[in-house]
């Protein structure tokens, strides 16, 4: 399935309103925040139709998963939007993480554990809040709001370091921009290392990693992110995509692309948005002086001009560190 849905569902006292965009969609928070709520509200909707006062607006047939048949019921749903609520711990296991990963559905999780198996996006994890009321009954309505959205970034000071994922082309290209300014990049070997490798860090470090798939991440980072003043985090949706926003690659359909992602991206196909541009970006190079390779960064990226035109893609932070 691809493409982004607007699901608006309705009782006489309640209203949620919000947009699904990618095949994994976490929503998380404290309790009595109406998480539990929306996914009843769905299930009662389902099971007893125009006598339960719920109605469901949306292009995808909205379901909700639980019990133990959920690996059957998986493989039977088809192009659904699937909710899951709290409490249901087969979404921490692999088996789960395997299940959904060629998968025609979306999911919606509610969830507060780390699902560390699956690439979700920093984009796409949720809280809801109630922003006031509508219509003549005054019923409360409901909204998504992303947990992750607006992360400052303290400080103007020099960076020291900067930590990757791992220490393919991105950790390649960054650690040729640090050096330059007298600092080193370093590879935490694996996202979940990451928290760890920025505790074990001196001085200010940059972390860079790819937001398409640093969901399970997100929130020991800020946590670590409010005790230490010298913490600056970037998450595009990947090196690949900076890479494309760039304006170095040509394609048909490029602009489109980077503009509604959404529209492109099948989930049976790509697990993550991080697969899709890793391969629109091989594919649009192959056979040319870009031609690019996941493991080893092509030199042709270091060459001044296309080194500032990558940079260009994000500013203004490159501007705040005086890149």
């Amino acid at each position: 399935m691809r493409g982004s849905y607007d699901v608006v569902i309705n009782s006489r006292r309640l209203q949620y309103k919000f947009t699904i965009r990618r095949n994994v969609t976490i929503i998380r928070g404290q309790s009595a925040t109406g998480k539990t709520t929306l996914v009843e509200m769905i299930r009662d909707c389902n099971e007893n139709g125009i006598d339960s006062g719920i109605t469901i607006s949306c292009d995808r047939e909205c379901v909700v998963l639980s019990g133990r048949k959920w690996e059957r019921d998986i493989a039977e749903l088809k192009n659904c939007i699937i909710f899951i609520d709290e409490g249901h711990n087969f979404v921490l296991s692999q088996d789960f993480a395997t299940a959904i990963r060629h998968s025609s559905n979306y999911y919606v999780i509610v969830t507060r554990e780390r699902l560390e198996n699956i690439p979700y996006s920093v984009d796409e994890i949720y809280g809801i809040r109630t922003s006031g009321r509508y219509g003549e009954l005054k019923s409360s309505y409901h909204e998504f709001y992303r947990l992750y959205e607006n992360i400052p970034f303290k400080g103007n000071g020099k960076i020291e370091n900067i930590l990757t994922e791992d220490s393919n082309s991105g950790y390649q290209f960054f650690r040729e921009i640090i050096q330059e300014h007298g600092g080193d990049c370093i590879a935490a070997a694996g996202k979940s290392n990451m928290a760890k490798a920025v505790m074990d860090s001196k001085g200010p470090v940059l972390v860079i990693a790819d937001g398409a798939a640093f969901g399970p991440e997100m929130e020991r980072i800020t946590e670590l992110m409010k005790i230490r003043d010298n913490i600056y985090l970037y998450l595009p949706e990947s090196f690949e995509w900076l890479i494309l926003q760039s304006g170095l690659i040509l394609r048909e359909n490029l602009l489109d692309m980077l503009a509604k992602p959404y529209a492109y991206i099948d989930s049976e196909k790509y697990f993550s948005w991080e697969q899709f541009f890793t391969e629109v970006l091989q594919d649009s190079t192959k056979g040319t002086i870009y031609q690019y390779a996941k493991s080893k960064l092509n030199p042709v990226y270091l060459h001044e001009n296309n080194k500032m035109k990558i940079l260009t893609a994000i500013r203004p932070l490159a501007d705040r560190l005086g890149w």
